[in-house]
């Protein structure tokens, strides 16, 4: 359920957040734990994911427990679809 999900994440990670778009994001890698991603990039991150695939993010769900790896961002999404 989550398959389709994952590379569009990794792929907008890498191209707009990190600019560098060749960069392999593993769906374990820790994003905002490791300093991967900072709180700006976590709300555009936020807005990417709203906005692509239709699912609202509460406020309380922008933190490491819920976006800090992309398995568990995929899994909040296919469970909010």
């Amino acid at each position: 359920m989550t398959e389709n999900i994952t590379p569009a994440l990794a792929k907008f990670i890498a191209e707009k957040i990190l600019k560098q778009a060749n960069k392999v994001i593993k769906p374990d890698e820790a994003l905002i734990s490791s300093g991967l991603i900072d709180s700006f990039s976590l709300m555009d991150l936020a807005l990417f994911v709203e906005d692509t695939f239709h699912v609202r993010i509460e406020d309380t769900e922008l933190n490491a427990q819920s976006f800090d790896n992309l398995n568990q961002l995929s899994e909040l999404i296919a469970f909010r679809r």
